[in-house]
């Protein structure tokens, strides 16, 4: 697990982009629970931290694909394949993400 930021900096279901381990990963808080998924759509390549997210998850910039935040499946297409996630773990009060380990 490597430290990525504090929890504070994460703002509440705002995508926060971040490199681990030469991984690009996007952070999403909910809450006190922060997903850390894959920061590249499986359907255009582009970078998910430019997306917004809803209710269905993380949704793709380009075309509109959105991502389950806790599984990486593609909710709307025209994304049909996941994007990874990785686990996250949170102690006193900073977020760190392991990024050789996904949890789907």
């Amino acid at each position: 697990m490597i430290r990525v930021c504090a929890l504070s900096e994460l703002d509440d279901r705002k995508p926060f982009a971040a490199s681990v381990d030469d991984v690009d990963v996007v952070l999403v808080r909910d809450g006190e629970r922060v997903h850390a998924l894959a920061d590249l759509c499986s359907h255009a390549a582009v970078s998910l931290s430019e997306g917004e997210v809803s209710r269905k998850g993380i949704e793709c910039w380009l075309h509109g694909s959105c991502f389950d935040l806790q599984t990486g499946k593609p909710s709307s297409p025209p994304a049909s394949e996941p994007v990874d996630v990785y686990a996250v773990d949170l102690r006193d009060g900073d977020v760190y993400v392991d990024v050789t380990v996904t949890t789907n």
